[in-house]
């Protein structure tokens, strides 16, 4: 690995972003959670931009990228994600909020609620734990399945040691967490407004 990839990205805790907001001064908030996630809540002022979305079209979107750039989703493992991605391309200034919404949450700080959804970890969780005992109960009668909860332990070892979930994207593709209209032609649109934060 190089050292890019190693390399912890910039942090920003929630009660620095908070004042940073407060006093006027307040970054490119880029949430890169999927939009029904985003739509649940999210930090005033946020743009939604997925991060499958912002992976395909990072080139196209440092054009609209110029000032400093913070990035949010659930914990800061998919934001760590687009860091990565964003910086590949040559932007600078880019930090994670630490913590992600959580940390934020956990603030006190302000966030715009929506229609409450599972957010994408939770279904992972349900999905590869309603697979794993399936298989592990239907090992009873069908041995070979013990190699379904084996596959499924592989996958998500393979998640955490590169912290990446192939489970996660397939889910965040499905109708339910896709939300409201999210495409490339929106978002920019929204980063060329002036003052057109959600």
């Amino acid at each position: 690995m190089s050292t890019s990839e190693t390399a912890r990205p910039a942090t920003l805790d929630a009660a620095s972003l908070r004042e940073l907001i407060d006093a006027g001064h307040a970054p490119r908030l880029l949430d890169v959670r999927t939009p029904a996630e985003f739509e649940t809540s999210h930090i005033p002022g946020s743009y939604n931009v997925p991060l499958d979305l912002l992976k395909e079209h990072r080139e196209e979107l440092r054009d609209h990228l110029d000032e400093d750039v913070v990035l949010v989703c659930r914990s800061g493992a998919r934001a760590t994600q687009a860091e990565q991605a964003l910086a590949g391309v040559g932007l600078p200034n880019l930090k994670v909020l630490d913590g992600g919404i959580m940390a934020w949450q956990a603030a006190n700080a302000p966030i715009k609620q929506g229609a409450p959804r599972w957010d994408l970890e939770r279904q992972v969780r349900l999905v590869a734990g309603s697979i794993v005992l399936a298989s592990v109960l239907g090992s009873v009668f069908v041995p070979q399945l013990k190699w379904v909860a084996g596959f499924i332990g592989a996958g998500l070892t393979v998640a955490a040691v590169t912290n990446t979930c192939a489970m996660g994207m397939m889910l965040g593709k499905l109708p339910y967490n896709r939300g409201a209209s999210c495409d490339l032609d929106t978002i920019v649109g929204q980063l060329r407004e002036t003052g057109g934060r959600a």
